[in-house]
C-alpha cells in the first residue's frame, strides 16, 4: 500500500462501508496502519458475506464504546429457501438438496412475524461465541461438537419487502447479540425447506447510518492526501441522546480530576434523541435528573461522562481531558 499522510492523533468516530468478503479486523487493521496508531475499535463487527455499516472508535472515543451497547441495528438481507448451510449464511457448505420452493408472500411474512419480540435465539457454531475460551467458529471449523445455549434477543422489526423465486428480502431491526443468520435459519426451518442467509447491508447501528458511511477505497485515497481526518465525527458529537452541561472552569477542574461536582438543573441542556439507556431519575421536589451526562468545558470540549450521586450532584465516570 503506498505511503500515507498519517496524523498525529485522532479522537471519534468513523462510520466505515465495509466491502464484502472483508473481515472486521481486515477493516480495522488497514484503518491502523491509515491512521499511524493501533488505540481502534469497532461497535460490533460484521460477517465477510456483510457489508455496510462498520463503526469504528480511534483514540479517546474507544473509552466511550461502552455506552453504545443497546443501540439498535437495521439491515436489509436476501433470505435463500430451500436448502440450510453449516454456517448458516452462503459462505457455508450446504446441508441438504435444494428444494427450489415455490414461496408465498402471506405465509412468509406470518411465519416471520413470529420471532418479532423478544425471542430465545440459538447462535450459530459458526460464531466468535466462547466454549471454554476458545471461539466456536474454530471448533466447528476442526468438526468437533459446538454446543451453545440459546440468549434472549430482541427482534423489533422483521417486515418481507420482496420476493423473487426462492429468495425473500426483509428489513430487520434488532437489538445488540441478534444474528440475522440465525434468523434466516430458523425462518428455514418454521417454512419447512430450510434456508439460509445469501445477502446482508447492514443500514445503521443507532444514529450512524450508510448514507454517512465511508467506503474503505475512498478512505485510502484521502489519507494520501491527508484528508482522513474529515471522515472521522468528533468526540462532541457521540451520544447525542444524552443531556449536557457546561462548567464554569473552576468546576472543568474538579471534573478532569474526577471529583464530584454539582450541577444545577437550569444548567442541563436535554439530549437530542430518546436515550435507551433507562429512564431519567426523579427528584423528590418533581425536577427531573438525567441519569448520565455529557460534561463539556469552556472551550466547547467534550472533558466527561458523569452519572448522579445524589440529587444535582454528579461523579465523572470516564475522564477525557484529564488535568494536565
Amino acid at each position: 500500500m503506498p505511503r500515507s499522510a498519517k496524523p498525529a492523533s485522532i479522537d471519534g468516530i468513523l462510520v466505515i462501508d465495509k466491502p464484502q468478503w472483508k473481515t472486521s479486523h481486515d477493516v480495522v487493521e488497514t484503518v491502523r496502519r491509515l491512521a499511524g496508531f493501533r488505540q481502534i475499535g469497532h461497535l460490533g463487527t460484521l460477517d465477510p458475506l456483510a457489508t455496510g455499516v462498520l463503526v469504528l472508535a480511534l483514540g479517546r472515543a474507544t473509552r466511550l464504546a461502552r455506552f453504545y451497547g443497546h443501540r439498535r441495528k437495521r439491515y436489509n438481507c436476501t433470505v435463500r429457501f430451500g436448502f440450510a448451510t453449516d454456517s448458516y449464511d452462503a459462505d457455508g457448505e450446504p446441508l441438504g438438496p435444494d428444494a427450489a420452493p415455490t414461496l408465498d408472500a402471506t405465509d412468509i411474512q406470518k411465519l416471520a412475524e413470529r420471532f418479532v419480540g423478544k425471542i430465545q435465539q440459538t447462535p450459530p457454531a459458526f460464531s466468535a461465541k466462547k466454549i471454554h475460551g476458545r471461539p466456536a467458529h474454530e471448533l466447528a471449523r476442526k468438526q468437533k461438537p459446538v454446543k451453545l445455549e440459546p440468549v434472549e434477543v430482541e427482534v423489533s422489526e422483521f417486515r418481507l419487502a420482496a420476493i423473487e423465486g426462492a429468495c425473500a428480502r426483509f428489513a430487520v431491526e434488532c437489538g445488540s447479540g441478534t444474528y440475522i443468520r440465525s434468523l434466516a435459519n430458523d425462518l428455514g426451518k418454521l417454512q419447512g425447506t430450510g434456508a439460509h442467509l445469501a445477502e446482508i447491508v447492514r443500514t445503521a447501528v443507532g444514529e450512524f447510518t450508510l448514507d454517512r458511511a465511508t467506503s474503505l477505497a475512498e478512505l485510502i485515497e484521502d489519507a494520501k492526501t491527508g484528508k482522513f481526518e474529515a471522515h472521522v465525527i468528533q468526540l462532541e458529537h457521540m451520544l447525542p441522546e444524552l443531556p449536557r452541561t457546561t462548567v464554569l472552569p473552576i468546576v472543568e477542574k474538579r471534573v478532569r480530576h474526577g471529583a464530584k461536582f454539582n450541577v444545577p438543573i437550569s444548567q442541563i441542556q436535554p439530549g437530542h434523541v430518546v436515550a435507551a439507556q433507562g429512564a431519567p431519575a426523579q427528584l423528590d421536589s418533581g425536577e427531573w435528573q438525567p441519569s448520565r451526562l455529557r460534561v463539556f468545558g469552556q472551550q466547547g470540549h467534550l472533558i466527561a461522562i458523569a452519572e448522579p450521586v445524589v440529587p444535582r450532584t454528579y461523579q465523572p465516570v470516564v475522564v477525557l481531558e484529564p488535568a494536565p
